[in-house]
């Protein structure tokens, strides 16, 4: 009795509801500061009240441990997805199904390697079965040749997939309808590596603003608009100059002079 007293207790624990009244608002808000303020959370989850804040009323509304839904919940591209072992660790939980299980098709090593994942229904006892992913199938859609996993480890790869659409087809509530981080790759993976590739510290960005704004005021000092330049007036000397020039050039040197015509004979 005392027994599921404590598992009656602990599942009334996650039945807040954030966003549904304004003491479960004020309740969210105090646990997300503790986890913004936390290490243990990913960097998407730090010093960032909103975004844990969201992330517990998934957990709440999941009735799953918040921790364990932050570690695993990512956003890719500003969707947000489950890692796909959670998914599968969620899915295996329900005890509505047996454990996943899988099953290989085709050649290793070859286009028509494949899987398809299994399971079997509690209540029914009938065999769930789900839908098949071969390599073919990755590089058709483009997977194969976006996302280097599949290159790498493909194994990997196509038992994910398999679970995570298994998953979508028999219980898709359990993971909130959400698609896995994998299969978000898969189709942006370029977003995907330039949002989460390391950003520059608080320090490094004011270092950075501050190189900026010297080098755009040494560029003041020293530059010149000519535009701006004012327009000085011509002075004399060249036409001087000039003058001095031609009076020399009408001079003829003393060998070339004619005499007058008084010392003429």
């Amino acid at each position: 009795m005392e027994k599921n007293n404590e598992v009656a207790t602990t599942q009334q624990q996650y039945t807040i509801q954030v966003f549904s009244s304004k003491e479960d608002f004020e309740t969210g808000q105090r646990m997300a500061q503790v986890f913004a303020q936390s290490t243990l959370v990913p960097q998407i989850y730090q010093k960032n009240v909103g975004n844990c804040l969201i992330g517990l009323n998934m957990a709440f509304r999941m009735q799953a441990d918040p921790l364990m839904v932050l570690q695993n919940l990512v956003v890719v591209s500003g969707k947000p997805s489950f890692e796909a072992k959670f998914a599968i660790a969620c899915f295996n939980a329900t005890g509505k199904y047996t454990p996943i299980d899988y099953q290989e098709i085709g050649t290793k090593g070859t286009d028509s390697y494949g899987m398809f994942a299994t399971t079997i229904n509690k209540t029914t006892g009938a065999l769930v079965k789900g839908p098949e992913v071969t390599i073919q199938m990755a590089k058709d859609e483009g997977w194969y040749a976006r996302n280097p996993k599949w290159k790498n480890i493909p194994q990997l790869m196509l038992r994910y997939r398999s679970a995570s659409w298994l998953i979508r087809t028999v219980d898709p509530g359990c993971i909130m309808g959400l698609h896995t981080r994998e299969e978000v790759e898969d189709t942006e993976y370029t977003e995907f590596v330039a949002e989460n590739a390391e950003q520059p510290s608080v320090e490094e960005q004011l270092s950075q603003a501050q190189e900026k704004e010297k080098q755009e005021a040494n560029t003041l000092e020293v530059g010149i608009n000519v535009n701006d330049a004012p327009i000085s007036a011509p002075t004399a000397e060249p036409k001087q100059e000039a003058k001095e020039k031609k009076a020399v050039s009408k001079t003829q040197p003393l060998g070339k002079q004619e005499m007058p015509d008084m010392f003429k004979q």
